[in-house]
């Protein structure tokens, strides 16, 4: 892969967010987390009341307070710096990528100029040879050449690009290994495909999600009403003849508002597209990696896709008074000239059937006859036997007499089962058929049932007709098919279900391909696609692997999986801090609410020392989970809803008690306060 994925606890990278947690302490960059900075805005109070504290406080209880609170602030700032400083490892292995690279632009008297490569604009055409590197991105607009994309994608087999068709498409950094191209520039100087890779993975033009807004929002109302809550509890306190310091506010307002998950938030959100990133795709905005989590229909092409792409020789079915052996030996004939991956599976049928160590260059006095488009056949002159094969009515024409009626059932039976029949003859006389199959990849079938126990519908996309396409569909068990598909039909299939309230991906790879794409909620470009289908989706598969849009769904579900976790944890988490803070605060006023202080903590100062320092470090803990992701599970809402509830919303009531009660025995057995 062209992008590597760095350890959580690489020493450069944990360096590195170190330095870059102080100065996200700014003020300007941390009104943008209002938990964090109201976080903040309690550690300069506290730092302040050291110097205006009340008669009685020790020094160092507030000086412990103060210090914890800015651990606080720089821990949260530390789990985000982490997730940035993972895709800013892999940003400079892609700037490493570049080198000064000279173009041959033509001018328009069709002569060449050698400029340097950031000179060149939208629109120029350069003039691109064997063993130099292409430019800019851009379209082929003339010629064909195989090109090494690895220092893009990381694939090591040259791909072939050519004019004209859906790989014309050619990206700066790649080299040309064989004959020429010219290419038309498609993107000015920092705009090219590797600068947007660049600045995806450095987080530098990172947006909020709308449901990241609308948390960052719950958790600002949430911080709002704590903070009304802790001045209405000064003025009580003043009322009651207790005087609570502000200190001791700013402490109980850190603890009360959600802080894990304000802490968290923004370093979740990152470490999801890190892990699109280290899967080869390049996501064009936090919004699509979202939006991938709450995808419930995924349309998926056929080929390439669900089947292996190539269709290969399953069985041979004999017509009547022709032996078995007879028919895979003049099919292994008439294949062995044939280099498409058909021809070939049939020639390792044949070998089944004891027909091994045939070559072509045992058979000097045979003459091979190549497939064309007009004829729809191939096959062998040897020895005055002439051998065909192709399809049905090609070898009609070339028999000139009727199949018998065993052999058309076969044939009829073989396109009822999804596959394609090729029929075989010699001379005069039809010797039975080839079943060519579309072969489903395999575990696809068990992957759609996970999927469809989460909610999401497969919809298989192909130009098959629909007896062919309802048998493949029934074999990886989508849930519907759309056959004879023309792009107008997969554009209008869209709309159909989005206007349903349903959110669509997709994938795809030419011009064509470009208005669904558009359309579509999650629109996953192929790399070896055209520049057209790649600015028409959100985003693109580096790998150009069709499958790889499961994996993008999995990957956006686990996203909203782990912010759902850490928000319920979180939120337990701070009811019992208030069992924890609370009781211990005003169990001296009111020695009626003792039976709350179920902790039974050591004294009221070190209650809420011990939550302060709890508050600071449960963040530390969970930065791996953070940035690794939960467990990705298939599961519906309902039942997702009840596992975090169990486990993450009992597990956030459980530790807040143990480390608290832990850290308070630590305090009291060192004398802290």
């Amino acid at each position: 892969m062209a992008v590597k994925s760095h350890s959580l606890f690489d020493r450069r990278i944990l360096f590195q967010a170190l330095k870059a947690s102080f100065p996200k302490l700014s003020p300007r960059t941390m009104m943008k987390n209002p938990v964090m900075f109201v976080t903040e805005v309690g550690a300069l109070l506290t730092t302040a009341g050291l110097f205006f504290r009340p008669p009685g406080e020790p020094l160092g209880f507030g000086l412990q307070v103060s210090v914890w609170l800015w651990f606080t602030v720089l821990f949260a700032n530390f789990a985000e710096a982490m997730a940035e400083g993972r895709g800013k490892a892999q940003a400079d292995a892609l700037r490493r990528t570049r080198t000064q690279t000279l173009a041959n632009r033509l001018l328009a008297s069709g002569s060449l100029e050698k400029i340097p490569a950031e000179q060149l604009r939208k629109g120029d055409i350069v003039l691109v040879t064997a063993g130099e590197m292409i430019p800019a991105d851009g379209e082929i607009i003339e010629g064909v050449a195989t090109v090494d994309e690895s220092a893009i994608t990381g694939e090591s087999a040259p791909v072939i690009r050519e004019a004209g068709g859906d790989r014309s498409a050619v990206t700066g950094g790649t080299r040309v290994l064989s004959d020429r191209i010219r290419v038309i520039v498609t993107a000015n100087p920092g705009e090219s495909f590797l600068d947007r890779m660049i600045s995806l993975v450095e987080g530098a033009r990172r947006q909020k999600t709308p449901n990241e807004i609308a948390l960052t929002i719950l958790l600002s109302a949430l911080t709002l009403i704590f903070l009304v809550v802790t001045m209405t509890l000064k003025l009580f306190g003043l009322y009651s003849g207790l005087s609570f310091s502000l200190t001791v506010l700013a402490a109980l307002l850190v603890c009360l508002i959600p802080t894990t998950i304000g802490g968290l938030l923004s370093a979740i959100g990152i470490a999801g597209i890190d892990r699109l990133v280290q899967k080869n795709v390049l996501a064009m905005s936090g919004r699509a990696v979202e939006a991938a989590g709450d995808v419930d229909v995924l349309l998926l092409d056929k080929t390439g896709t669900i089947t292996l792409g190539n269709r290969q020789a399953t069985e041979f079915l004999p017509a009547p008074g022709v032996a078995l052996q007879d028919l895979a030996d003049a099919a292994q004939l008439s294949s062995l000239a044939d280099e498409t991956p058909e021809g070939r599976s049939i020639v390792v049928l044949a070998k089944q059937f004891g027909l091994r160590g045939r070559s072509i260059g045992d058979m000097p006095s045979a003459q091979f006859v190549a497939f064309t488009a007009q004829t729809r056949m191939s096959g062998i002159d040897i020895e005055n036997r002439q051998i065909r094969k192709g399809a049905p009515d090609a070898i009609l024409g070339f028999t000139g007499r009727e199949f018998p009626p065993e052999v058309i059932r076969a044939a009829d039976s073989v396109a009822r089962s999804g596959g394609t029949s090729l029929i075989v003859a010699e001379k005069e006389r039809v010797l039975g058929v080839i079943h060519l199959k579309d072969i489903v990849k395999g575990g696809l079938k068990d992957r759609f049932e996970r999927f469809r126990a989460m909610g999401i519908r497969t919809i298989m996309i192909t130009g098959d007709n629909r007896l062919t396409a309802a048998a493949i569909a029934a074999e990886a068990g989508v849930d519907d098919f759309l056959a004879e598909a023309r792009p107008e039909d997969k554009l209008a299939l869209i709309r159909r279900e989005q206007a349903a309230g349903h959110l669509v991906a997709m994938t795809g790879d030419g011009t064509n391909d470009a208005p669904a794409l558009a359309q579509a909620d999650v629109g996953v470009a192929m790399n070896t696609g055209t520049q057209a289908a790649k600015e028409a989706g959100n985003m693109v598969d580096l790998d150009s692997n069709p499958t790889k849009l499961i994996e993008i769904v999995e990957i956006g579900k686990q996203m909203l999986m782990t912010r759902g976790a850490l928000t319920t944890f979180s939120i337990a988490n701070d009811v019992a801090k208030y069992f924890a803070i609370l009781p211990a605060m005003l169990v001296g006023l009111f020695p009626v609410i003792a039976p709350l202080n179920i902790m039974g903590l050591s004294s009221p100062q070190s209650a809420i020392l011990s939550a302060v320092i709890f508050n600071a470090l449960i963040i530390v803990a969970l930065i791996p989970l953070a940035l690794r992701g939960v467990a990705f599970r298939p599961l519906g809402a309902a039942v997702l809803l009840r596992r975090n509830l169990v486990v993450y919303g009992l597990g956030g009531l459980i530790a807040p008690f143990v480390g608290i009660k832990g850290i308070d025995l630590l305090i009291a057995a060192l004398h802290l306060v």
